[in-house]
């Protein structure tokens, strides 16, 4: 939204309504793409449902090439777009946890709380562990604090890093996509055919 405001497409009275709204519809498709299910989504690490791989890198190569394409017609200033500053080492470690996480419940952060408008037990105990999770990383992170912020690359971008274009980059994210759309397809077919084929 901030490049639109700064822009002056989006008056900053109405950002956080329009915010609101948003927020609304991703939850609405996360629910309408099953991402409310933890068998969807712990589904991707036994091999028999990439749904959420591909809507991921579905939402991620449309709002690639549409950022790309609105900066190019200068309707939003891509500089004006804040980057995340890169630690790897923590970054790496959360992605872990976060990995393990999901495995283990069956969501991730967001989708829990869509599972639990739903009226979800499962999403509501899983949001129960995150809320204590942060908690304690909170309290401990004074400990942490070094570990956390080490290796600090700053607000950096795969463009910044590879001397690649964005332009590049998105084509090449977009043929990665597609190749594993086709990829993790073959993949269900053969898991299903073996969970079918087994007899209990």
């Amino acid at each position: 939204m901030g490049p639109l405001v700064l822009n002056g497409f989006i008056s900053s009275n109405w950002n956080l309504l329009i915010a609101v709204f948003i927020g609304m519809a991703f939850g609405f498709l996360l629910e309408s793409s099953g991402f409310s299910s933890s068998r969807n989504i712990a589904g991707v690490f036994y091999g028999y449902n990439f749904v959420v791989i591909r809507v991921f890198f579905t939402a991620v190569i449309v709002a690639m090439v549409g950022l790309l394409y609105m900066g190019y017609f200068g309707w939003v200033n891509l500089s004006q777009i804040f980057i995340l500053p890169t630690f790897l080492p923590s970054m790496i470690t959360g992605a872990v946890i976060m990995g393990v996480g999901m495995i283990i419940g069956g969501f991730c952060p967001g989708t829990s709380f869509t599972a639990i408008t739903i009226g979800k037990i499962d999403a509501l105990v899983f949001a129960i562990g995150l809320y204590i999770g942060i908690f304690f990383f909170a309290e401990g992170y004074p400990f942490l604090e070094k570990f956390y912020l080490s290796a600090n690359l700053g607000h950096v971008t795969l463009a910044d890093v590879t001397g690649i274009s964005l332009g590049w980059w998105a084509l090449i994210f977009t043929v990665f996509a597609l190749a594993s759309f086709w990829i993790t397809a073959s993949i269900e077919k053969k898991v299903r055919k073996r969970i079918k084929d087994y007899k209990f």
